[in-house]
């Protein structure tokens, strides 16, 4: 340690917002760069190899090879595959001195589906499993927590080839099951989850979520074991009601009340029921937002949902990607005075109002007519609601979904709240927060055909190829263990991944316990024992176990005061526990620790 390249630091970084992004700063692993970037010191490559040795090893185990692909990249299969679009403004773009088009790439499924075209044709040379270790980059609008989402990271992405969608399903299954087995090697505790597919397409998406506080995905689970991110869940739809006997729509007085809650009190106070109170339940709220486009044209919608419940910008974003959601701004709003705010109803949404205008060749005209019109899935035809007049202090009593307005669409954009109902019927559903440290995606024959990727069947007939795309976040994953495995005075290890697996203390001012510390640090390193040594000759004891217990290095070996009885001082970080033994011993001893700890 007197020639590492480390400093500790006794104050948390002033950026640091959870507990991983301060340790790993503190103990010298990384060093901020700029917002969302890093540059990796000695002992955080250390981990960081360790833990994509993990990932190469299950990887090779399904018979995955290892290509290496670049990180700046051509324009055009991006282009071929709409996502240079699609991206917006989340991908890097550049150009060279000609002025040709490049991005930093995100992920890459085009040129792992160029380089198989390239060089396979027949179905002989299926399956295929092709994978790489690299540097991704991802312009985020907010990055924050430290590594755990960053502008600049690490990622190990998988792909399938396989001629037919029975082989897809067999290496995504294989994916998966290594998947499982990496993070059980590395001890971090996953969930699997249903998960949208997004911009990347495909039928078939789950995602492994880390169970953490911190964590920024929201994700349900139910007693009978469904399991899915938030923005996966659909909502249990219920079954139409029957019109007959239902009372005519009525347009009410309820005067000051643009909200849910003085809505509910002006129907109580002024138009009462009489089997029950109102509640918020009974009403269908509007909300007006703007989808932003990947080409950057703005398309105003209204979502329709019953007024107990919030829009979910997330569950929102997902179900409308590639678009970008934001907050209908008043210029959206301009030239549209149907749209009276706090009193907006059916009436002047979708089907229900004014037609688009329309061209010269009859093509509807963009910013003319009603907004389209998306109806969360609860509001079924037969069901009776209170919601605005689009009068300023009215609103209608006893509007029928299906009878009186009907709508362009459903979309999945409300909360999930504990206790709905699971979509397989197997219980209550409750939330936890996750970090995603793994996402495998049956692609299926997108990136194929947009890039043009065949081979000849057994017929002599060319038939698309079928993919499967499958991420795990490598520098999120080391985030996450650090998230997972520290205590008040620093990081905790695990064996497997840890920088070293002992760190040698050399603790006292006598020659005799420098020399009897080196000695066993290289007894330790000649058994295969990784040794991190703390050989400062000026630092003092409780400096050293301070850094220690920083580093969060597994087992310790202090030569120390000690010594003069004939003892040294081995102790494990995770449990506190210490034990002197004599210094011929230790070094067996040491041995036999880690080789406990690595087997599980």
């Amino acid at each position: 340690m007197s020639s590492l390249f480390l400093r500790t630091l006794r104050e948390d970084p002033a950026d640091a917002e959870v507990t991983s992004h301060r340790l790993l700063v503190r103990a010298g692993y990384i060093r901020r760069a700029a917002p969302g970037i890093y540059s990796w010191l000695p002992l955080g490559l250390k981990v960081l190899a360790k833990v994509e040795q993990i990932v190469r090893e299950e990887m090779d185990a399904i018979g995955g090879q290892e290509v290496h692909f670049p990180a700046l990249l051509p324009k055009e299969p991006y282009e071929a595959t709409g996502r240079w679009v699609e991206y917006g403004p989340n991908i890097f773009r550049l150009q060279d001195r000609k002025g040709a088009d490049y991005l930093l790439a995100p992920t890459h499924e085009e040129l792992f589906t160029l380089l198989v075209k390239d060089l396979y044709s027949s179905y002989k040379d299926l399956p295929l499993a092709l994978y790489q270790i690299q540097t991704k980059y991802r312009d985020e609008a907010r990055p924050r927590a430290g590594l755990i989402r960053g502008r600049e990271f690490i990622m190990k992405d998988a792909y399938s080839f396989d001629v037919d969608d029975a082989g897809l399903e067999r290496s995504y299954d294989l994916q998966r099951q290594a998947y499982q087995r990496i993070f059980d090697r590395l001890g971090l505790e996953y969930v699997i989850v249903r998960a949208m597919s997004g911009a990347m397409g495909g039928s078939r998406s789950e995602e492994f979520l880390h169970p953490t506080a911190i964590g920024e995905d929201t994700f349900v689970r139910s007693p009978g074991g469904y399991a899915a991110n938030v923005e996966a869940v659909t909502t249990p739809v219920p079954e139409p009601l029957p019109f007959d006997g239902l009372p005519p729509a009525e347009v009410l007085d309820t005067p000051d009340s643009p909200t849910i809650d003085t809505l509910v009190d002006a129907a109580n106070r002024l138009h009462p029921r009489e089997d029950r109170a109102w509640t918020a339940a009974d009403t269908l709220k509007n909300v007006v937002l703007a989808l932003v486009h990947p080409d950057g044209t703005r398309e105003v919608i209204a979502v329709g949902l019953p007024g107990d419940r919030e829009v979910d910008l997330k569950r929102l974003q997902a179900a409308v990607e590639p678009a970008e959601v934001e907050a209908a701004t008043e210029e959206d709003l301009k030239g549209r005075p149907e749209l009276v705010k706090g009193y907006i109803g059916p009436a002047v949404l979708g089907p229900n109002g004014a037609p688009r205008e329309t061209d010269d060749d009859g093509r509807p005209v963009e910013g003319t007519g009603a907004i389209r019109y998306l109806l969360d899935p609860r509001v079924v035809p037969g069901t009776a609601w209170i919601t605005g007049a689009d009068e300023h202090g009215k609103h209608v009593f006893n509007l029928v979904a299906g009878r009186d307005f009907t709508a362009d669409g459903t979309i999945e954009a409300a909360e999930v709240r504990a206790g709905d109902p699971a979509p397989d019927g197997s219980g209550p559903l409750e939330l936890a927060r996750g970090i995603e440290i793994g996402h495998i995606f049956a692609l299926g024959r997108k990136y194929a055909e947009a890039l043009d990727l065949k081979v000849l069947d057994q017929n002599g007939k060319a038939v698309v190829v079928t993919m499967g795309s499958y991420g795990i976040g490598i520098t999120r994953a080391l985030a996450a263990l650090a998230e997972a495995n520290n205590d008040e005075n620093g990081l905790v290890w695990p064996m497997q991944v840890a920088p070293a697996h002992v760190h040698v203390l050399a603790t006292g001012k006598g020659q005799e316990i420098f020399a009897t510390a080196e000695r066993l640090a290289r007894e330790l390193e000649a058994v295969g024992v990784e040794v991190l040594y703390d050989d400062r000759q000026k630092v003092s004891a409780g400096v050293k176990f301070a850094d220690s217990e920083l580093l969060g290095v597994p087992l310790s070996l202090v030569v120390g005061r000690g010594l003069a009885d004939g003892v040294v001082e081995i102790r494990q970080r995770a449990t506190g526990e210490r034990e002197e033994v004599a210094p011929d011993l230790a070094v067996a001893r040491l041995r036999e620790l880690v080789d406990e700890a690595l087997a599980g």
